[in-house]
């Protein structure tokens, strides 16, 4: 059944709204919108993106830090200065060890500045090779320019690649974290606690003393009752249980382990001491061959250090006395020793019994390292934000990264003014290069900048694109359907004419 058309049924370009004239003013209006919106736009995502001084941090680069050392020797001595000058220098260079050193030796009756502060003074000693304070006791009787130029190179410059490895980065903080790790508390014969604030004044507190010129020590302790090791301990023929070279590898079990109970930017030394549970004491430590080794303690370079505390058998509950703690804080001291790079003193050296535990020769030769160290990350950290802004064009640059890589130069300034000073200062230098390594760091991991590594534009394009091209491909399409609409009318129009 056919139904004819209602008469009533309007044509839809007589409607109001579809009049030429309101519909294009429709969309002229979306148009309008849109550029209007055009610079509250390009306000709200443009890149602040400051200058750095690339060429001065290009310049500091390129500059090589030489410590000055001077070593003044008794007038007994003074025929040999000049040999042993030369062979001290020759030592030097054949180490290859940072930092570049420069060496002067001087009779000190001749140019005086024996009791200078930053003078190190060689007189003839009675028994043995003895220091004390910056002054070395040697021997008459062993003399030569090769022993002597030997055993002054081994105090001022007594690191080895060997050790570097082992040391943590400098940092003008630190925290230690103590912690008594018992393996299975339920197994019985548990640790419920430790005299640490005891042992930590004994064995600890003279070392952070003796270097508080560099860092800044927090410390931590905690006492934890299940820290289950991640493998099984390989089982030995006496009934003891054994840790080979590999397991101490992966001794930590860092997922079911917490060493650090609070949060810090800080690094943080961990010093472990781990009671096995009771079905696996002894737990010993093997050594290459297999055989039990002597120390029940290990270092993890850059990390800690972890001692095995097997007990006897004791009640059910044990609380580990000052003498229970001597042996595993002794070793935790020593290892604190080489985690912070402190020089041992070379064999055959003893110190005089009113120098305190560390000597001045190991002081300086620390502050001289780990300035040298903090230098160094400086420039490197410096040209590699230099290099990171350039290689990523819209990476942002606000004021507070522009300050930084500004302050860390100027730092970097006062260290080279102080290097060839007369007021020449190693806790003084230490201090200005630390300043510029935190500032540089900061420059570095700035929150603006450093978010762009993890979200670049590609992936706001990424995200974008699909919301603003399903509004503005209709306005395209429309706006160019209305204007051929426009022009065809336009051309109607003048052929009626």
């Amino acid at each position: 059944m056919n139904v004819a058309p209602s008469d009533d049924l309007r044509d839809p370009s007589s409607l109001y709204f579809q009049y030429d004239k309101v519909r294009r003013s429709i969309i002229a209006s979306y148009w309008l919108v849109f550029f209007l919106a055009l610079p509250l736009w390009w306000n709200t995502t443009s890149i602040e993106r400051l200058p750095l001084p690339s060429s001065n941090v290009h310049a500091q680069h390129g500059r090589e830090l030489r410590l000055p050392v001077k070593i003044a020797l008794d007038p007994a001595f003074g025929s040999i200065a000049s040999s042993v000058e030369s062979e001290l220098r020759n030592v030097i260079q054949q180490k290859h060890q940072t930092p570049p050193l420069d060496v002067s030796i001087f009779v000190g009756n001749e140019q005086g500045g024996w009791y200078d502060e930053d003078v190190y003074a060689v007189k003839p000693g009675e028994t043995g090779m003895v220091l004390d304070g910056r002054r070395l006791g040697f021997p008459k009787d062993h003399l030569t320019p090769s022993s002597l130029a030997q055993t002054l190179s081994s105090l001022i410059l007594p690191y080895s690649a060997k050790q570097e490895h082992r040391v943590a980065q400098y940092s003008p903080r630190f925290r230690l974290a103590f912690t008594l790790l018992n393996e299975d508390a339920s197994a019985g014969q548990t640790v419920t606690g430790w005299d640490i604030l005891d042992a930590i004044d004994r064995h600890i507190s003279p070392i952070t003393s003796a270097v508080s010129v560099l860092h800044n020590f927090t410390i931590e302790s905690q006492v934890q009752f299940h820290a289950p090791l991640a493998f099984e301990p390989k089982p030995l023929e006496d009934g003891t249980f054994g840790l080979t070279p590999e397991d101490l590898t992966i001794f930590v079990n860092s997922a079911e382990w917490t060493l650090s109970s609070s949060s810090s930017n800080d690094p943080v030394l961990h010093f472990v001491l781990f009671v096995p549970s009771l079905s696996r004491r002894p737990l010993v430590i093997l050594n290459d061959d297999g055989t039990p080794s002597t120390s029940n303690a290990f270092l993890i370079p850059q990390w800690g250090s972890i001692v095995i505390c097997n007990l006897p058998p004791i009640p059910n509950e044990k609380w580990l006395s000052n003498s229970d703690l001597m042996t595993p804080f002794s070793a935790f001291s020593h290892q604190l020793s080489a985690l912070l790079g402190i020089p041992k003193l070379p064999s055959g050296i003893k110190t005089s019994p009113s120098t305190s535990s560390l000597s001045p020769w190991q002081i300086d030769a620390l502050l001289r390292h780990r300035m040298h160290e903090a230098v160094r990350r400086t420039k490197d950290t410096l040209l590699s934000t230099v290099q990171l802004v350039q290689q990523i064009p819209n990476m942002p640059v606000d004021a507070k990264a522009q300050s930084d890589v500004q302050n860390a130069l100027s730092a970097l300034d006062a260290v080279w003014d102080s290097e060839g000073g007369k007021a020449f200062n190693l806790t003084d230098m230490l201090g200005n290069s630390a300043r510029a390594l935190t500032s540089s760091q900061r420059a570095f991991f700035h929150p603006g900048m450093l978010a762009l590594l993890y979200f670049p534009a590609e992936h706001k394009y990424a995200v974008y694109t699909p919301l603003f091209a399903s509004a503005v491909i209709p306005l395209i399409a429309t706006a160019i359907r209305e204007f051929l609409a426009w022009r065809r009318q336009r051309r109607e129009a003048v052929n009626e004419r």
